[in-house]
């Protein structure tokens, strides 16, 4: 049979009808389905965060991101999405609280130039030797004492000696450390500095001095200066805490402040590397620097073995007593722990820090030497904060040879890490800590978190007694404990009440901890310019 062809009229009208119901489908999708107002067929706030992104700059963008579109039929009414904005909001609020320096109150600024009565250096009356002790900072401070000292008594400061019998036995010298050309030509105007001792005086006489601890000026215009008489050079046996920490002449302080937070560059190669380590760690976003102070040379020195298996303790007992200057009587390592003398271990630095809030996503900078135990001691700070980073992480083998063997090169990476760091914390008050808490306080008081240990160990048994669990109300404590230990303006703190002696010196905060009020000024417009930096 022949099939019948339609007539043109007719595909006219089955065209007409097709095109209607088309027309009528897409009607009733446009009325049935929600549209986006996007133009693109996913919104902005789906892209996944790069790693560069991740932290404080992009935390609105994070929360944006694990939001769901309700389907259709539960989409919520307006109000319900504003009550969203609102918490969306004030999480973003306070995760800018997390990252934000403390506020200045008052607007302190560095102001270290010399008084209108201060003048070049007068003539030399000899050189002054100096054999550093103990680890970087230790060094870093006795350095910028002896700076000092050199300008009180006269002398031609002959570039110092670093400490190569220590613990770590670093065979570093100052140059290998510091921008020796940079530290002479910025305290020109201020102390006499040479690289050596002039062959002529090689041979002379020298007067060995042990220079008392915490020293007022007149102890060196008066006792110090009179070995002149009968010698050129005078050798510092020891340069740590030379000075008082404070009532010396305002110029005085002023060159200590020169000498510690500018004069001490460290060498070109060091901060080179350094400065890369900070790139290297804001590409995951603001971050935490965490002076671990969980090394061996720490705990053994401290007698602290909390945590620690029976070996480890007996070890690190081991250690302690074989170095004269470093062995306590009768160390309870309890007891030292529950008045705070320990350093916080990995595990309760990270109960710490998330109870201020630090999400598991915060990058953190591991400030540290070899961690004692290693990856055993590192588990549970790990499994809350993945992002554990450090030198060895961040830079390859061949970038970090050069400085490996030398525990003060290894320091200094740190150093520079560390007072860049958004936010500094250390597990326990020693040199480092100290020498980056003021550093960082000259810089613009930039946050710093001190961990009371001694309330925290409370905390800590309490949760190891099931007492009380991890939660808002632990954080709420551990907040509330640490309002006023975020790096805010303050002075310096005196002695404690009744001590006396060595004790009274010892019990006061450090000067180069906290440089004002001596080295930081309002920022007031009597304030003279001639007064900054």
């Amino acid at each position: 049979m022949q099939r019948r062809r339609l007539r043109p009229s007719s595909v006219a009208v089955l065209r007409s009808v097709l095109t209607c119901a088309i027309g009528t489908v897409s009607l009733v999708a446009l009325l049935a389905v929600h549209v986006s107002p996007s133009s693109s067929p996913f919104p902005a706030a789906y892209t996944l965060p790069k790693r560069h992104e991740i932290g404080y700059g992009s935390r609105r963008s994070e929360l944006a991101w694990m939001q769901e579109v309700a389907p259709p039929q539960l989409s919520k009414a307006p109000t319900a999405l504003h009550q969203w904005d609102d918490t969306n909001k004030k999480a973003s609020q306070e995760s800018e609280k997390l990252w934000k320096p403390p506020s200045n109150h008052g607007g302190f600024v560095p102001c270290v130039k010399p008084t209108s009565s201060y003048s070049p250096p007068g003539e030399s009356r000899g050189y002054l030797l100096v054999s550093t002790n103990g680890g970087l900072n230790q060094m870093r401070a006795g350095i910028s004492d002896m700076v000092a000292i050199a300008r009180i008594i006269n002398a031609t400061l002959v570039i110092p000696i670093l400490d190569k019998s220590s613990f770590w036995q670093d065979s570093s010298n100052f140059s290998d450390v510091f921008d020796e050309d940079y530290f002479i030509h910025s305290l020109a105007n201020d102390v006499k500095i040479v690289k050596k001792l002039p062959k002529e005086f090689a041979a002379a006489t020298k007067s060995v001095k042990y220079f008392k601890s915490w020293s007022m000026i007149e102890y060196y215009r008066n006792q110090i200066s009179q070995l002149w008489d009968d010698h050129k050079v005078i050798r510092a046996a020891k340069s740590d805490s030379r000075l008082a920490n404070n009532n010396l002449p305002p110029d005085i302080q002023k060159l200590r402040c020169r000498a510690f937070y500018q004069a001490l560059r460290f060498a070109p190669g060091i901060e080179e590397l350094g400065k890369l380590l900070v790139e290297r760690m804001r590409s995951y976003g603001p971050f935490i620097a965490l002076h671990l102070r969980y090394e061996k040379d720490m705990l053994a020195f401290s007698g602290c073995t909390y945590g620690l298996s029976a070996s480890e303790a007996t070890e690190l007992t081991t250690i302690r007593e074989s170095i004269p200057y470093w062995k306590v009587k009768d160390i309870d390592p309890l007891q030292q722990r529950s008045k705070g003398y320990c350093p916080l271990t990995p595990k309760e630095v990270g109960i710490f820090l998330s109870a201020l809030g630090y999400p598991s996503s915060t990058p953190i900078y591991i400030a540290a030497g070899g961690i004692y135990g290693g990856d055993s001691h590192m588990v549970d700070l790990q499994s809350r904060f993945p992002i554990l980073m450090s030198k060895e992480k961040l830079a390859s083998a061949d970038e970090l040879e050069p400085f490996r063997p030398y525990a003060a090169q290894m320091a200094a990476l740190d150093y520079i890490v560390s007072v860049e760091s958004d936010v500094f914390v250390s597990s326990y008050l020693g040199n480092m800590a100290r020498a980056v808490e003021g550093h960082r306080r000259f810089l613009g008081h930039r946050r710093t978190i001190t961990p009371d240990r001694m309330a925290l160990v409370r905390l800590f048994d309490k949760i190891e007694r099931g007492s009380i669990k991890e939660g808002k109300e632990l954080s709420d404590m551990i907040s509330d404990i640490h309002k006023r230990r975020q790096g805010s303006p303050r002075k310096r703190k005196g002695p404690i009440s009744g001590t006396r002696g060595k004790e009274r010196f010892r019990s006061e905060e450090a000067f180069y901890e906290n440089p004002l009020p001596d080295c930081l000024c309002r920022l007031e417009s009597d304030v003279s310019s001639s007064q900054r930096p």
